[in-house]
């Protein structure tokens, strides 16, 4: 089990009783400019966008994961696979981040990757194996102590002996009736056979939900996942979709990455096919990545994907676009980060997706949005895109780990 410092224990109960629990008022900033701002400049050159849209530097941001959009300030916060999360403050709206400092720096985060707003302004941040929720984080952020609440404590969300150093990374949605989304992904690259039901059982290789301030009502809404690091909620039917990343060593071209929508929440979850088939037809079960599962069958009812994409990409991030300063076709669609492949002998992805919506609610059709950030000529990374997140203003943020940078998309017709 990952224990927590006594230190970081002990401001966290101070915290939570809205106590100091640091002295020191000054949190050290991220440089904004010099070299490394200027080469990153240099490499979104090479970046390729539809006509009428541009790409430009928004922070500098180490480890950039995931993003939240503060709900009524000029900020966000964006979690990392590390100890922090961090503040990204414009104070002058002028689309270039002012500020980049680390968020409740008191306390001792692991693996953060998931942060996620109530709709009454409450943070939420998924750990590896806890969850906390932050009253006001973007009037409090200023100084180092923060009031938090602990949804789940420390080896709560998963049981201590299924943690692991893979797919480790959580990501988080509130829904408009309160309930809390995080998804957990599997620790293996494909689960043992005596895992499968157990996994199933409490939600690993899947989603559950809760109750975003006790972590009561738990429940498991989607399972038969193998690792989903991106979900969000369609605004206009509420159903909620998330990407799973595929199987390794099974080639260059197989099998897909996924995306999927949710639309039977109850009953014990919805089984999206793993370990037993991935995509709309390729078998896992009894193939050289899984020899132990040759017997065992998929339940007679799975939800095929909606979409699949390339094989090895590694889709995370994505989002809605509920904006308007992009073309009407956009609008309503979902952008998709494509974080890039590694178990492959040529690289692929590096890259932004869209997905565009027919009128039934269901997805049409992916097209590549972005690309750039993947030489083609050297097989080189100079940039690996995480997530995705929509601006008060319509403009897109993209956020880098490998550059450690967060992007903004924006466009006025050519």
């Amino acid at each position: 089990m990952l224990a927590l410092p006594a230190a970081a224990q002990q401001n966290l109960e101070k915290l939570k009783q809205m106590k100091v629990a640091t002295t020191d008022l000054n949190i050290p900033v991220v440089p904004q400019e010099g070299k490394n701002a200027a080469a990153i400049r240099e490499n979104l050159k090479r970046v390729k966008l539809p006509p009428g849209f541009k790409i430009d530097l928004f922070a500098i941001v180490p480890d950039a994961r995931h993003m939240a959009i503060a709900p009524s300030t000029n900020m966000l916060f964006v979690g990392t696979r590390k100890t922090t999360v961090w503040a990204v403050t414009d104070r002058n709206s002028d689309g270039v981040a002012d500020e980049v400092k680390s968020f409740a720096p008191s306390l001792k985060f692991t693996n953060p990757n998931g942060v996620c707003w109530t709709k009454d302004g409450f943070l939420i941040v998924a750990e590896h194996n806890r969850v906390l929720n932050f009253p006001a984080a973007e009037f409090f952020y200023e100084g180092p102590d923060v009031a938090v609440i602990e949804v789940v404590s420390q080896g709560k969300l998963i049981p201590p002996e299924e943690e692991s150093y893979n797919h480790g990374a959580r990501t988080c949605r509130v829904s408009d009736d309160g309930k809390l989304y995080i998804t957990l992904g599997q620790p293996y690259n494909v689960q043992p056979r005596e895992k499968v039901a157990m996994y199933e059982q409490i939600g690993i290789g899947g989603m559950v939900r809760l109750n975003p301030f006790d972590g009561s009502g738990r429940e498991v809404v989607a399972k038969g996942v193998r690792n989903s690091v991106g979900m969000d909620i369609n605004p206009k039917d509420k159903t909620v979709w998330f990407t799973d990343n595929q199987t390794d060593g099974m080639g260059d071209d197989t099998p897909p990455g996924e995306l999927n929508r949710i639309t039977k929440p109850g009953g014990g979850g919805e089984h999206f096919g793993y370990p037993f088939i991935h995509g709309n037809s390729v078998q896992i079960a009894g193939t050289s990545a899984a020899p132990d599962l040759k017997d065992m069958k998929p339940p007679a009812q799975w939800t095929k994907p909606q979409i699949e994409f390339p094989a090895h990409q590694a889709q995370l991030g994505m989002t809605f676009y509920n904006g308007k300063m992009f073309p009407a076709q956009y609008q309503g669609g979902i952008f998709v980060a494509a974080h890039g492949s590694w178990n492959r002998t040529k690289a692929s992805g590096g890259l932004v997706n869209f997905v565009s919506m027919k009128a039934d609610g269901t997805a049409d059709k992916s097209t590549v949005f972005a690309e750039g950030w993947l030489d083609s000529e050297t097989g080189t990374y100079r940039g690996r895109p995480v997530d995705v997140a929509v601006m008060k203003d319509g403009s897109l943020l993209v956020s880098d780990d490998y550059a450690g940078a967060i992007y903004r998309i924006t466009y006025a017709a050519p």
